[in-house]
């Protein structure tokens, strides 16, 4: 099992002169979801990397027991980024209500 590097979120689109445009409507709701949705993936992919890594240790046919800490390690990330962006999302909801028309 390797580490694999951090992938670069891209969250807006880019226009011809390397600005970041507005995502209006539908777009900001499917962008919105995706996100989310790839964030509860990696939690849900993490957890079972971690699983398996904890049955191979147990059964005696992992070689390198560091790779259950580092399996460990990733899921409490993925857990802690999905906390993170609810945390966010809750906190711009908050604000918008708060928001005197």
């Amino acid at each position: 099992m390797f580490i694999t590097p951090i992938q670069l979120m891209q969250v807006g689109e880019k226009g011809d002169n390397n600005t970041t445009q507005k995502v209006n409507g539908q777009e900001g709701v499917s962008m919105f979801k995706s996100i989310f949705q790839s964030a509860i993936e990696d939690v849900v992919t993490t957890d079972q990397d971690l699983n398996e890594a904890e049955y191979l240790l147990a059964t005696g046919q992992l070689d390198n027991p560091a790779t259950v800490t580092i399996a460990g390690a990733e899921a409490t990330l993925a857990v802690n980024l999905l906390v993170q962006l609810r945390n966010r999302a809750q906190e711009a909801y908050t604000q918008l209500m708060n928001i005197n028309v």
